[in-house]
């Protein structure tokens, strides 16, 4: 009697994991219909999607860059034309598709409320995820007029025929990524008057958090070393470790004042007027620096105050462990 009733509670947990399994690869993401929207392209609107465009480094995954100079500059020709990410300890192929109005290759048949969808959402035009590489959790707090500046200014993009691979993502997270895409609804604009709130905007949107926020055992973010650095990036061009950026005294940016932060990302301005000279592994980097060099005085003090503001965190960081003699 009692071997039956082992038996059957066996079976029990086994239908249990077998529809839990079943659940997990066979539901689709959560998905909204894309705005009915047409975003009016006013120059002031286009300005501002470009400056979103910079400070969220789309340029980082979606267009050529030349990694034999400092920062990465994009190639002529070369933005939004998108690629397969040479990054290693990615769960397959990874692709950053083309994001230039070209109507073969890119988004030139696309709505713009499926771009919005795409863009904050995670949803491509076809209904299937996107990868949540792209930042697309952070972005879901990007407000109704910024995510239309930046529509704006990706409808401003020359057409580059760039005809690129799906990306393949290896199973099971393959499985787990459907559970990324959530509707974003209506996001009201930021209090850009409080310096803390504003920064922690533009933080998100910048993807501070991505890169600075090392993964735990199991790959997802180990949210007790948030902002913390410590995340590798290995790709062909060179490696780098990311930064603590937490205001931790001895090993994060506690010791700065806002003069050094502000100087930190103004030195590069010259680089963007005048090209960023040749720089070998020792000083690879990932960091927008060319980008971010760009940024207002005002966000910059307000991304400032928000950084002093998180909980400091011990950890020291080499940046680049494998070029050290």
């Amino acid at each position: 009697m009692r071997l039956r009733y082992l038996l059957y509670g066996i079976a029990g947990l086994f239908l249990l994991a077998a529809s839990g399994f079943g659940y997990l690869y066979f539901r689709r993401p959560s998905i909204a219909p894309p705005l009915k929207i047409h975003v009016e392209a006013t120059a002031e609107r286009v300005a501002r999607g470009r400056y979103l465009f910079m400070l969220s480094d789309c340029d980082g995954c979606h267009s050529e860059r030349d990694f034999t100079r400092f920062g990465g500059p994009v190639v002529p020709g070369g933005r939004g034309k998108g690629g397969v990410l040479a990054i290693a300890g990615l769960p397959g192929r990874v692709v950053a598709p083309n994001i230039t109005p070209d109507r073969e290759t890119g988004l030139g048949t696309w709505s713009d409320g499926e771009k919005i969808r795409a863009i904050r959402e995670g949803i491509g035009k076809d209904g299937r995820p996107l990868f949540p590489m792209m930042p697309y959790q952070g972005f879901r707090y990007m407000s109704d007029d910024d995510v239309q500046s930046l529509v704006a200014f990706l409808n401003t993009l020359a057409p580059v025929k760039n005809a690129l691979p799906r990306t393949e993502i290896q199973f099971p997270v393959s499985m787990f990524m459907k559970g990324a895409p959530e509707p974003a609804g209506s996001v009201p604009a930021p209090d850009n008057k409080n310096p803390q709130v504003y920064g922690e905007y533009l933080s998100t949107i910048g993807g501070c958090v991505e890169c600075h926020t090392p993964k735990g055992s199991k790959g997802a973010p180990d949210l007790s070393m948030k902002f913390a650095g410590g995340m590798l990036f290995e790709t062909p061009s060179g490696s780098v470790v990311s930064a603590n950026i937490t205001p931790h005294e001895d090993t994060g940016i506690g010791k700065w004042d806002y003069a050094r932060f502000a100087e930190r990302f103004r030195a590069y301005r010259p680089y963007v007027e005048n090209g960023p000279p040749s720089a070998g592994p020792e000083r690879f980097t990932l960091m927008p620096w060319l980008n971010l060099s760009q940024l207002t005085d005002e966000d910059l003090e307000a991304l400032f105050t928000y950084l002093r503001s998180l909980p400091p965190v011990e950890h020291k960081v080499e940046t680049h462990p494998k070029t050290r003699t």
